[in-house]
């Protein structure tokens, strides 16, 4: 049986190549110094129910899940936008690309946003009172903060949670918002890591995750990824039931959880890694 983030992944490339448009004024350059273009479509959701087993990711590529992960954790848990603590805490290094003004930090977004607002704090509370209530909502887009410091601003920036009660059981259901996502390189990490987020508030008062709900405004194929493209295209997936678990104790305190506590089972992935020169 295929993957559904394979069929999901491959439909979105070939919508993508066949009928996206190409970017105008390009933010991102490449190391070479030309500016990113890319092809794009917009308006992209798709939702995966997790109680089946419909994890979001793929088998064409290896997806670094431990890695991206460890960002959650670097930006809900010690909500942080310090490159040492990422570099040195948890070895992920490439958010270096990223750092703004030799201050080792990469500007007051992300973890700097989620703790000036107490956005974590905030939620757990409200969920807590009443789990049934409509505003359990992470926005880490704060214009104060981009006003104060340069940077670059949040991808994925607004995280939404609501409840169902299914008899005696009750599950955390999350709906992840992003701006501008990476097709190849970074969909699956960014989706990949927010379920990892869904599954520790679920965790926290032990309670099932429900479905996961991805929308992204514009998704896109840079011009120097036409080729990875392709090759992913002709690709093919490799049948697997994937599982992401979280192995704490139900009702374990968020800030106690640890990206040890995750196992990715049963992943099977093509081994023929592609490169790419990211965009910064």
């Amino acid at each position: 049986m295929t993957n559904k983030a394979d069929i999901i992944f491959k439909r979105n490339i070939k919508e993508i190549l066949e009928n996206g448009v190409m970017s105008g004024d390009a933010r991102p350059v490449y190391s070479n110094g030309r500016k990113a273009h890319s092809k794009y479509i917009t308006q992209i959701c798709d939702t995966y129910d997790l109680q089946k087993g419909e994890f979001p990711i793929t088998t064409l590529r290896q997806i670094p899940v431990k890695s991206a992960i460890k960002e959650i954790f670097w930006i809900y848990q010690d909500q942080s936008n310090k490159l040492n603590i990422l570099e040195d805490k948890y070895k992920v290094k490439y958010w270096r690309a990223w750092e703004v003004d030799n201050t080792n930090t990469i500007g007051e977004r992300y973890g700097a946003v989620v703790k000036k607002n107490k956005i974590i704090d905030k939620l757990l509370k409200e969920l807590e009172d009443n789990p049934w209530n409509r505003r359990n909502i992470i926005s880490l887009w704060d214009y104060k903060s981009f006003e104060k410091t340069d940077g670059l601003l949040p991808c994925a920036y607004n995280t939404m949670f609501d409840v169902r009660k299914i008899e005696d059981k009750i599950y955390l259901d999350c709906t992840l918002t992003q701006r501008s996502n990476d097709m190849l390189v970074a969909h699956h990490i960014n989706a990949m890591q927010y379920v990892a987020l869904q599954m520790m508030i679920a965790c926290h008062f032990g309670w099932e995750v429900g479905k996961f709900c991805y929308f992204i405004n514009n998704l896109h194929i840079y011009d120097n990824q036409f080729e990875q493209a392709k090759e992913l295209l002709n690709r093919d997936a490799i049948p697997c039931k994937v599982e992401l678990k979280l192995n704490a104790k139900p009702k374990t305190n968020f800030y106690d959880i640890k990206p040890e506590d995750f196992e990715l089972i049963n992943y099977k992935y093509n081994p023929n890694q592609l490169k790419f020169d990211l965009a910064i």
